[in-house]
Parts: structure tokens; sequence; C-alpha cells
């Protein structure tokens, strides 16, 4: 507690993170702004008087990071919020009711988008493959149940590049909406769980569709049980090498994309390259947004504020479609697909929205 609230007071609000905030940026509200979460957060954690105001502000976080990224200080304001979330329930003041809802529903159906579990492998091309493996292919909830083409493509994409892997019938949730909502008991819960299950089956490697499940388990399960016994890729790292190794470049372009990099790959672990490359590799020319890379803006969709805010991320999902002049966009994350898919789709654009592994698996087939 002292070290976040030595975080905390480093804030001298200069300003610069207003320059770059996406939720302050679509509200021009300041209590939506990383300052006000800053000066919230702080009263929370030293149990200080809250009002719903205040509890809004700290829920309408999207944890991308690009304040602290902005920062001269490099405060990282998404962990100070998401300590402050975990602080509130402390004091007996609960998660807004969307999130509520969404926890009771992904208890009641091991998932976090409220989708039927006897429809989980619908996303997959042919009959389960029982097979063992000590690598894992772990598709998530939004892969499985709702941006399917994910799943799919990823899965065919790792056959056709000859990858060892295996999937679970009974995958279930990273549980990384229990973090969103600051219900650090039930993730707690889920990570034990799913550490242990893929601890009897051996698996000592997992290659991940979504940057969510990447962060929750690299991040969240370690603060919770002190490490994690086996070790963790983004689908996206590990297919350079794979198309390296079996000689595939495709010389011509065959199709250009723009590429947008999701907040948990972008930040803050700098997954910038390997997308670009697999995409170039695939004979597939890379356009950029204004904004990339390090500075790569938000789809809306993060910590669950979607939920919580909805207008707020349709807002700044469709500031960054209007940046987008060379479709489809392409984004190696299933929540962003969703989320750009959805605001495309209720405007009636024309702007195709696909994840990844989808164009790279049409270049080599």
């Amino acid at each position: 507690m002292t070290e976040l609230m030595e975080s905390v007071e480093l804030c001298n609000e200069c300003g610069v993170c207003l320059q770059v905030c996406p939720t302050y940026n679509a509200t021009q509200d300041d209590n939506f702004s990383p300052i006000a979460r800053i000066k919230v957060a702080g009263r929370i954690l030293q149990g200080g008087e809250i009002t719903p105001q205040m509890v809004e502000s700290v829920y309408s976080c999207l944890e991308c990071r690009l304040c602290t990224e902005a920062c001269p200080f490099s405060i990282d304001i998404a962990n100070i919020v998401w300590h402050s979330r975990l602080k509130l329930r402390k004091r007996g003041i609960e998660s807004p009711e969307p999130h509520k809802k969404l926890v009771e529903s992904t208890q009641r159906l091991g998932n976090a988008v409220n989708g039927d579990p006897a429809r989980r492998l619908d996303w997959l091309p042919e009959e389960f493959p029982s097979r063992e493996s000590s690598t894992l292919l772990y598709v998530g909830c939004a892969s499985a149940y709702v941006t399917k083409d994910a799943a799919a493509s990823s899965y065919l994409l790792l056959k056709k590049l000859g990858v060892d892997f295996m999937i679970l019938k009974d995958e279930g949730c990273c549980g990384v909406i229990y973090g969103d909502a600051a219900r650090d008991d039930l993730l707690r819960e889920i990570a034990e769980e799913n550490v242990n299950k893929f601890k009897k089956l051996g698996i000592k490697k997992i290659i991940l569709v979504c940057p969510a499940c990447y962060y929750c388990f690299k991040y969240l399960y370690p603060q919770l049980l002190g490490s994690v016994d086996f070790e963790l890729v983004h689908i996206v790292q590990l297919l350079p090498s794979l198309l390296k190794e079996r000689g595939i470049k495709i010389a011509q372009v065959v199709g250009e994309v723009t590429y947008h990099d999701p907040c948990r790959l972008a930040r803050p672990d700098g997954i910038f390259d390997e997308p670009r490359e697999v995409l170039c590799l695939s004979g597939i020319k890379v356009n950029e947004l204004p904004e990339n890379r390090e500075d790569a803006p938000c789809c809306g969709a993060g910590a669950g504020v979607r939920m919580v805010c909805r207008d707020l991320s349709l807002k700044v999902a469709s500031k960054v479609l209007d940046q987008v002049t060379v479709s489809p966009l392409v984004t190696a994350c299933p929540f962003c697909e969703f989320s750009f898919s959805y605001i495309a789709h209720k405007r009636g654009s024309d702007k195709k929205v696909v994840y990844i592994t989808e164009p790279v698996l049409q270049a080599l087939s």
C-alpha cells in the first residue's frame, strides 16, 4: 500500500496523460481522466469518503496503459486503478451491476461471454482431436463463442505449420473478468483450478489466441499464486519463426491490411514486430494507423469497460475505426476484433475487421 501511495503522490497533474487517454478524449470529462483516477485511487486507498462518481471513474478506466507510456514519471495508473478496485470491494463497495451480472454468469456457465457451454467447441473445423501434447492451444472465451474465426484460423494455421499441440474440451475461462470486477477471491480460485489442470496434463507451454488470457496468465496469476510453471506465448510471437523454419515467404503482394496493436500486447510487453513480420512473410502489405506500436489506440473494450460504460466504449472504438483507410483492419485480439466489428456493423460501415491468423492462413492456402 505504501508503494502504491508513493506512486499516487508522484503525479503533479502536468496533463500530458490527457492527450492520450481514450476515455478523456472521447468525453472531455475530467472524471474520465487519468488525473481524476489517481486522485480517486489515493482517496480509496487511504480510506476516504467515496461517491458514486468516484466509483464510476475507476471502473471506466480501460487499463490500456497509454497514460503510463506518456507519463514523465511512468506512473503505472492501470495498476493503481486495479488495486483501488480491490480496495473498494474490501470496503464493501461492490463493482457496478453489469460486472456483477457477468461474474455470476461466468460462474454459472464457465465463460465470460454468456455462451452455451455445450457449444464451446462449435468453432472447431473437424472432429475433436483426442491427442496429448505438452503444448496447449488455449483459445479463450471470446474466440470460442464470439469471434470463432480467430479460434478456427489459429487452429488450422498451427496444424498447417506442423505444430504439435492439443486443445481441451473443458478449457474453461482464464478468469480475467474476475480481475476486472475486483473479485480476486474468485480469480484466485480459478487460477488454482487452471494451474492444477495444466499440471496434471503435463502442459509445459501454452499458445494464446487472446491477449486478455495472455495478460491474465502472465501477470494476474503470479500476483495471486507467486508463479506459474508453464511457458506463455501469444500466437503472433510463435508464427515468424515457424514460417521461416518451413521456408515460407510469399514474394508477391497478395493483399494489404491495416494493423492494430492490441493494448495487452503493445503495453507492457512490446509485441510489435512479430505480427507485422508474420503479415509481410505471408505477402501482405501492412498499413499503419496514425498512432501505432506503443502509442496504439485502445478498442474501448478493455478492463470490462464495455460492460459498465457501453456508450463510452463505442465512442472510443468509433474514433479508431474512423482512422482506418485500408480495409480490412487486422488485429491480434478477439475482443478488439469484436469491438471494431460491432461498431462497423452498427454504423453500416463496409470496413472489415479480422483476426490476424485468418489472412495469413488464406495467403498460405
